[in-house]
């Protein structure tokens, strides 16, 4: 196989012909005249994986419940189609072959993979977001990650169909959505922070403008009126960058009734309180933490970092941020939502996470000690019972 793609490759870079399916089917006839119509379109189409799209990981990409794509070097590729990891019988032909896929991707999302810049993150066109590290600085070959947008949008009621959370969960989440409150979905990688925002979005009322700011385009509300703003990365020499702590600052000038970031992970943290602290109600943000015990201290490291106070950091979060939306991922279970928070001042003057409403992996749900300040905070629009 590997002798047939070398010389399809070779005839198709004499001819200076695009990698078409005519081209590559009539490229293969010519190497291979004994073959049949079946197996030319047959392996035409392997040929075509290989030379413009994905080549033996093709296959997995096409498959409409695989989130991750993950590389271990050429013997080792494994796939989450939403039950956790699983190994596949997928395998490259050798280190050169995975090496060379892993460059002509970083090739198409414009980024340099070589041995002086041998890793990336980019994102590709269609949405897939790349990371890629060569050997030797992966000890056992080449090591390609690849994250799949999702396809559609999840309702809340699909949400609850899949165990995510209970119904009484999503009239909650419904009511937070309806009562403006600014809140934050955290959880671990996987946990379906990015899915359940995008569900949460589609809520808004159809009259509001909302301004998407991320790192990577991934949010996908099923919503009439949204502005998409993506960071990018600086080229080669180092200009051109794009950060997210920029597009917050413009995106704060497109009057947006609702500013959404898609991760917090760094500087725009400070733009983000100072914009919720400023008449922007409804503000959204997915963050990484291990609880939501986590929450202040992480914002707290972000803005600190960025050159805001302590003090100045809780105050700003007193005042702009309400709630914190928990996810967690059961080993070889569901995604869910596991807590639902209140961030509120303690007597010291740092702000905590107090426990609203809790739900077990059972899906029953049990009130904290914040459950009636959630309520009062929501007016009524969901009430404890």
């Amino acid at each position: 196989m590997s002798r047939i793609v070398a010389a399809v490759r070779e005839r198709l870079a004499e001819t200076g012909e695009a990698p078409t399916p005519g081209e590559v089917a009539a490229a293969l006839r010519a190497e291979e005249r004994l073959l049949g119509d079946t197996e030319v379109l047959a392996l035409a189409d392997t040929l075509r994986a290989d030379l413009v799209g994905a080549g033996p990981l093709e296959p997995l990409l096409r498959v409409p419940e695989v989130t991750d794509v993950l590389v271990n070097g050429p013997g080792e590729v494994w796939v989450d189609a939403g039950t956790g990891l699983v190994r596949t019988e997928a395998r490259f032909a050798d280190e050169l072959a995975l090496r060379r896929l892993a460059q002509r991707l970083a090739a198409a999302a414009g980024r340099r993979l070589d041995d002086a810049s041998p890793y990336v993150d980019a994102r590709l066109p269609g949405g897939v977001r790349l990371h890629a590290v060569l050997a030797p600085v992966a000890a056992s070959g080449t090591c390609l990650s690849l994250r799949l947008p999702r396809r559609r949008v999840f309702t809340l009621d699909e949400l609850v169909s899949a165990g995510a959370m209970p119904p009484g969960g999503a009239a909650l989440l419904a009511a937070l959505v309806a009562a403006r409150t600014a809140f934050l979905i955290t959880g671990g990688t996987g946990t379906g922070k990015t899915t359940m925002l995008s569900g949460l979005l589609t809520l808004v009322d159809r009259r509001e403008r909302l301004v998407l700011v991320e790192d990577s385009a991934e949010l996908r509300p099923a919503h009439p009126h949204v502005v998409r703003l993506e960071a990018r990365p600086p080229n080669v020499e180092g200009a051109g960058g794009v950060t997210l702590h920029d597009l917050v600052r413009q995106a704060l000038r497109m009057r947006p009734d609702r500013l959404v970031v898609g991760e917090v992970r760094g500087a725009e943290v400070v733009d983000l309180l100072a914009a919720m602290n400023t008449g922007h109600e409804g503000g959204c943000a997915t963050l990484h933490a291990n609880a939501p015990a986590d929450v202040p201290a992480r914002l707290e490291a972000l803005a600190c970092a960025a050159g805001l106070s302590r003090e100045a950091v809780h105050s700003q979060l007193a005042a702009a941020l309400d709630v914190v939306v928990h996810l967690v991922r059961e080993p070889g279970g569901p995604r869910r939502v596991a807590e639902v928070c209140l961030l509120d001042r303690g007597a010291d003057g740092l702000v905590t996470a107090f426990p609203a409403v809790t739900f077990t992996p059972g899906g029953a749900l049990v009130l904290g000690p914040a459950a009636d300040r959630l309520a009062e905070r929501l007016g009524g629009g969901w009430l404890p019972t």
